[in-house]
C-alpha cells in the first residue's frame, strides 16, 4: 500500500517559486520548470496554490513584503527626499546585482511582455509599477511642501525621473551593467536636489 504524500512547506515552496519566476518571468517559467524548483508534483501545487497565476501572484506579493519593500522603507524612513530617493537607488542596485539571487527587479522584469492571454496579469503589474512611481511623486509632493524643494519645482517630473531610473536599474542589472557603474549613476540623479539645502536645482 503506497504511503501518504510527504507534507511540504507551503512558505519554503512559495519562496522557490518566487526565485524561479524572479529569473525567469511568467511565462518563461514553466509548470515543469516549478515542480524542479519547488519539489513538488504539479497536482500538489495547484491544490496549494489554485492555478500558476495565482501562485505567481502570492510569488509577487512576497516579493513586495520582503525583498523588494526596500523603496517603501526609504521613502518613509528617511528625514529628507533627497536622503530617502539616495537610499532607494542605492538599495536597489545591491538588491538587483547581488550574486546570490536573481538580477533586476521581480515587478519591472516578470511579464514586460505577455501573449494576449495573460494581458490581465501584465496590466496587474503595470499598476504595481505606477503605484511605486506614484510613491516617489507622494514624497516629493511632501517634500515640496515642506519648502524642501524650491516652489517652482515640477515634482512630477522630477517623480518620474527617479522611477523610470528605478526601474531602469533593473533592465541594466539583468544585463549585466556591474554595480559600480550603476552605484555611479546615483550622485549624477541627486544633483537634481540640490545637497546643501535640498532644493530642487530646477528652474
Amino acid at each position: 500500500m503506497a504511503g501518504r504524500p510527504r507534507e511540504f512547506d507551503r512558505d519554503e515552496a512559495l519562496v522557490k517559486a518566487q526565485q524561479a519566476f524572479w529569473r525567469r518571468g511568467y511565462e518563461g517559467t514553466s509548470m515543469a520548470d516549478l515542480v524542479a524548483a519547488m519539489g513538488i508534483a504539479s497536482a500538489r501545487i495547484y491544490a496549494a496554490f489554485g492555478s500558476k497565476e495565482a501562485l505567481f501572484r502570492e510569488a509577487v506579493a512576497l516579493y513586495e513584503t520582503t525583498n523588494g519593500s526596500f523603496a517603501e522603507r526609504a521613502l518613509n524612513e528617511e528625514p529628507t527626499a533627497r536622503q530617502a530617493i539616495g537610499r532607494m537607488l542605492r538599495e536597489a542596485v545591491e538588491l538587483y546585482t547581488r550574486a546570490d539571487g536573481p538580477k533586476g527587479c521581480m515587478v519591472v522584469s516578470a511579464a514586460t511582455n505577455c501573449a494576449v492571454e495573460n494581458d490581465a496579469l501584465a496590466e496587474w503589474l503595470a499598476e504595481r509599477r505606477r503605484r511605486r512611481t506614484a510613491s516617489i511623486v507622494e514624497r516629493l509632493e511632501w517634500a515640496s511642501a515642506t519648502g524642501e524643494l524650491s516652489p517652482g519645482a515640477d515634482v512630477a517630473a522630477l517623480g518620474d525621473h527617479y522611477a523610470a531610473l528605478l526601474h531602469g536599474l533593473s533592465v541594466q542589472a539583468r544585463d549585466g551593467i556591474p554595480r559600480d557603474r550603476l552605484l555611479a549613476l546615483i550622485p549624477l540623479a541627486l544633483h537634481m536636489i540640490a545637497p546643501e539645502t535640498g532644493r530642487s536645482t530646477q528652474p
